[in-house]
């Protein structure tokens, strides 16, 4: 059986060619992604989500839960960008679900400032996403059907001062929140 190589491909299509990008992009500076065990069984699965001793949550150090909150997205919703001063997020989506997480450093003396991620959760995989405070984030859903994602903070919500923070979605362009193509 003969090789195929390049010189094999029709050359108006070997133009487009290049190829495939498996580097793992850089990590915003504080910015964690914690694997968790999921074990299936017969009548479905399982993941531990979080162990809190004393307060504090032993997957992240110094994190002392103050409140859960959960929220429904609908499907093909952008919901972006927002960012806090003082309040650290932890976030989990179940492995049946997917969900695209936007980061995007707004710190200007960090390390990493000006610089943007995306991760992927859900998508069969149990893991949780710890945001920073000055980390601005948001979320896609390509999926077809509502994504209910899990947010652990480390400060109590108040109405009247609240630290929450908006950025319009589109400051890094619309094409930040549609799905990458190969």
């Amino acid at each position: 059986m003969r090789t195929f190589t390049s010189s094999d491909i029709d050359p108006s299509i070997k133009k487009l060619i290049y190829p495939a990008d498996y580097t793992e992009e850089e990590f915003l500076d504080g910015v964690k992604l914690i694997n968790m065990k999921n074990i299936p069984a017969e009548e479905g699965d399982f993941s531990e989500i979080l162990r809190i001793k004393q307060g504090e949550l032993e997957s992240f150090k110094g994190f002392k839960l103050a409140q859960i909150n959960r929220t429904t997205l609908v499907p093909s919703s952008i919901k972006a960008w927002h960012l806090h001063y003082k309040q650290d997020e932890i976030w989990y989506v179940s492995p049946q679900d997917h969900l695209l997480a936007g980061l995007w450093d707004v710190r200007r003396k960090s390390r990493t400032s000006g610089k943007t991620m995306r991760i992927v959760l859900g998508a069969g995989i149990s893991r949780m996403l710890y945001i920073p405070h000055g980390i601005a984030h948001g979320s896609a859903i390509f999926a077809n059907k509502p994504v209910e994602l899990y947010v652990f903070v480390n400060k109590q919500f108040k109405i009247l001062h609240h630290d929450e923070k908006r950025i319009p979605w589109d400051s890094l362009g619309k094409e930040f929140w549609r799905p990458k193509r190969d």
